[in-house]
């Protein structure tokens, strides 16, 4: 799993206005100022082949997409949703990373406070 973090984490830190920070074992993503996800250093979220994501809002679509993948499950910390991906193999990256872009994508239109 360090090895699939870091590859994903070396993709997305390129994109625009983000940045990391260490989290209690994972490295936030941030957009900005807002938090979209969490790349397991130390620990996984669910469980240990798994990152985090937060999609707020999600649309109608992306929630029947989250609830059809058997490798996405729920969970609320504090006041928001987060969704976990299990990593089972390296031809999960590519999915993850679909997840971690629209969760990239959903930080910057959602105004509300982490």
């Amino acid at each position: 799993m360090k090895a699939w973090s870091t590859a994903l984490g070396s993709e997305i830190v390129a994109w625009p206005h983000v940045s990391t920070r260490s989290f209690f074992g994972f490295a936030a993503l941030y957009r900005k100022d807002r938090i979209f996800a969490l790349l397991p250093r130390t620990r996984g979220m669910e469980t240990a082949n798994s990152l985090a994501f937060k999609l707020d809002p999600a649309t109608r679509t992306v929630r029947a997409r989250l609830d059809e993948d058997p490798r996405v499950a729920s969970t609320q910390m504090g006041k928001m949703r987060w969704f976990a991906f299990e990593l089972s193999s390296d031809s999960d990256l590519h999915t993850a990373l679909e997840w971690l872009g629209a969760a990239y994508e959903a930080a910057g239109k959602n105004k509300k406070s982490s």
